[in-house]
Order: structure tokens, then sequence, then C-alpha cells
């Protein structure tokens, strides 16, 4: 017990410098940021959501009295809660139904399906980006005004200067842009703790498999129900934005699940993938096709359909 209690606080105190670091203004104390729910998260996954608990208490207690309490809300917010929520969910399990139980007691478990952790990391992406927003005001006129000014300033120093159109779409693509950052910084953080627990033999839960994630039935209705907001105006709108730019990352990160599945028969598969995900990295457009595949699966069951049409493996010799 007392060798979780001094991983935990390190965890924490590790979580909180990285956290802290963007204190310096130096350019890689954003990466530091990004990555801060990292060490809490092995911490869940290795030594159990408690261990997180008390790192993410101890951390965001030396935050708060260090700095001020909205830092120590900033933290818990952003870090902390997802960090124990996310580690929490991963290893959450229960028995499979009587007579489905295998041999191994991992495999007698039902984990908490992938997707479903995708979609409580798009909840937490919201939550963290409004709150950004909603300390800039409480209406929309009056964020978007804050975050002309911010950007403003920000870029006189440098000697850039834009037209007030250009400021306008930047306005308007800044929360959007942080959100799907953001989104995609909380599942590559699990992603990386879940490899090192894993790596270390701590990882107390089989690894699973990535290729069929899918998202709950319903995203796909809160998708197009917040694209619809989406022109309504004012805060409800910018909300509205924010939901879809990180529910389409969500579907994006399901299309490439899809693309390995359909891949699975071709000899040059992983120089396909390879291009694939180098395309994607060069041209912004290419995420779009990537979610539009991973809604497609949603909607017609494309793995389902290719899965059933493959041949039955062949028996270990």
């Amino acid at each position: 017990m007392i060798a979780t209690v001094l991983i935990a606080m390190a965890a924490g105190f590790a979580s909180a410098l990285m956290f802290a670091s963007i204190i310096s203004g130096a350019l890689i104390s954003v990466l530091l940021v990004y990555l801060a729910p990292l060490p809490l998260m092995v911490a869940a996954l290795g030594w159990g959501p408690l261990s997180a608990t008390i790192g993410g208490i101890a951390a965001a207690t030396v935050l708060g009295a260090i700095f001020s309490l909205p830092y120590c809300i900033a933290f818990v917010v952003a870090v902390a809660l997802p960090a124990w929520w996310l580690g929490h969910l991963a290893l959450l399990g229960r028995p499979l139904a009587a007579g489905s139980a295998p041999a191994n007691d991992d495999a007698a478990l039902e984990w908490y399906p992938v997707g479903r952790i995708l979609l409580w990391i798009v909840i937490f992406a919201t939550i963290t980006t409004t709150a950004i927003l909603l300390t800039m005001g409480f209406d929309g006129p009056t964020i978007q005004d804050t975050m002309r000014s911010a950007w403003t300033h920000l870029l006189e120093p440098a000697g850039a200067k834009l037209s007030d159109r250009m400021l306008d779409a930047l306005v308007i693509i800044a929360p959007t842009a942080a959100c799907i950052v953001i989104t995609i910084a909380l599942t590559l953080n699990l992603w990386l703790a879940a490899k090192i627990t894993a790596t270390s033999g701590r990882l107390h839960r089989p690894w699973p498999d990535l290729k069929s994630t899918a998202l709950p039935p319903l995203t796909l209705a809160a998708l197009c129900v917040a694209i619809a907001f989406c022109f309504s105006g004012g805060l409800l709108a910018i909300v509205a934005q924010i939901v879809a730019a990180a529910l389409m990352i969500a579907y994006m990160l399901t299309g490439f699940a899809v693309l390995h599945t359909l891949t699975l028969a071709l000899k040059s598969r992983a120089l396909w993938l390879s291009c694939t995900y180098l395309i994607v990295v060069v041209f912004a457009w290419a995420v779009l096709a990537i979610a539009i595949l991973g809604i497609a699966d949603a909607v017609f069951g494309l793995r389902q359909r290719y899965l059933r049409g493959r041949p039955p493996p062949l028996p270990a010799s």
C-alpha cells in the first residue's frame, strides 16, 4: 500500500510539473501540457484508479497552494478527472454470460468497449474546451471579441498583421481546433499509458482488438444534431461546432479501424496503410475522408459485411 501511495504521489507531481510548465512560455511546454495526463493514466492502469485519485488530489492541492484556485480547477478538469475516469473505464469488466466463459480468466470478462471510452474522450474534450470559452464570456459575441483581442495581442509583437476577414476566420476556427487537439491528445495519452503498462506487465486486462472499435449507435444521431445547431448562432452554435468537431475526430479514429479491417487480405497491407497515414498527415482534407469512412461503417456495417464474406481461418497445424 505504501508503495502504491508513493507511486501515486510521484505520478501526480510529475503531472503537475508538466501542467505548470506552461508558465515558462517555452514552446516545449505546450507539448508537456498535452502530455500531463500521461503519468496519472499510467498510475490508473498499472496500480488502479485509486492511485490516480491520490496522485490527482495531491497534484491539484500543490498547484492550488503555489498558484491559485482557478489553476487548481483547470488541472482537475483538464488533466486529473479525465485521467482517473478513463483509467477506471479501461479496467472495467464484467463476467460473461454463463456457459460462454473461456478458460482464460482475463478472457472470461467482458471489458468496457473501446468505442465507449472514445466517446468519453469526446465528452471530456468538449467540457474542457467549453470551460475555456466560458472564461472569456457567457455569450457568443463576447467570446468572439475576447478571442479576437487575444489573437491581436498575440500576433502584433511578432509583426504579423491579419486582415479583419482572416482574423474572423481564426476566431471561428480556434475553438474547434482546440477541441480537436484535446481529443487527439487524450486518445494518444491513453494509448501510450496502456502501451507502457502492458510492456511493464502491469496492465490488468488483455490488449483490445482496436480494429473492432465502434462508437455507440446513437453517436451518429448526436453528430447530426450538433451539425444542425452549428447554424443556430451565438454560444449554442460555438458549442455545437466543438461537439461536431470532436465527434468527427472520433469517427476518423473508427475510420482507421475500418481501414485496418478492410485491408486484412491485401499482400501489401503495410504499404497501403503507411501511405494512407502519410496522406492524412500531409493533407488535412484526408481526415474528413477517413471520418466519412467511419460514418459509412456505422450506417452500412462495412466491417461486418467484409468479415462475413471472408473464408474461415485454417486450423492450426
